[in-house]
């Protein structure tokens, strides 16, 4: 009884095509479409892909000029030059280093307080602000 069911598929004609032909040509048909939807799919990531390896060298490149310009900025001879041309300093002279032992006597010179070079201005001989109303 099954195997007569079996056999009918097997042998019915629709227009002239057998019904196992025509299930084995739509079976066919659906692999055919999943794989090329499958490809495009793939294709799109790796193009994608592509695209964030492109970004990833161009930030690459950036970071290098990045650390190339902090070197420059960082440079120890230039600060040099622009704390010396701007603000006027000068490199230490050897007479004002101290050794490791000394610092104790420079530390408690520093605690004691300094008498002033010029007498403190009192609130009377500070000029009053203007206002602008």
């Amino acid at each position: 009884m099954i195997l007569s069911g079996v056999s009918q598929v097997f042998t019915q004609r629709i227009r002239g095509f057998r019904v196992i032909d025509l299930l084995a040509l739509s079976v066919l048909l659906a692999l055919a479409l999943g794989v090329y939807a499958f490809k495009t799919l793939a294709g799109r990531e790796s193009a994608d892909i592509a695209d964030v390896q492109t970004q990833i060298v161009a930030e690459q490149k950036r970071v290098r000029l990045l650390r190339a310009e902090i070197a420059h900025l960082e440079d120890p001879s230039r600060i040099e030059r622009l704390s010396s041309q701007y603000l006027g300093f000068k490199p230490v002279d050897p007479k004002h280093e101290a050794s490791v032992e000394a610092l104790p006597q420079v530390a408690s010179q520093v605690d004691k307080p300094q008498p002033a070079a010029s007498p403190a201005l009192s609130p009377a001989d500070a000029t009053p602000v203007e206002s602008g109303r």
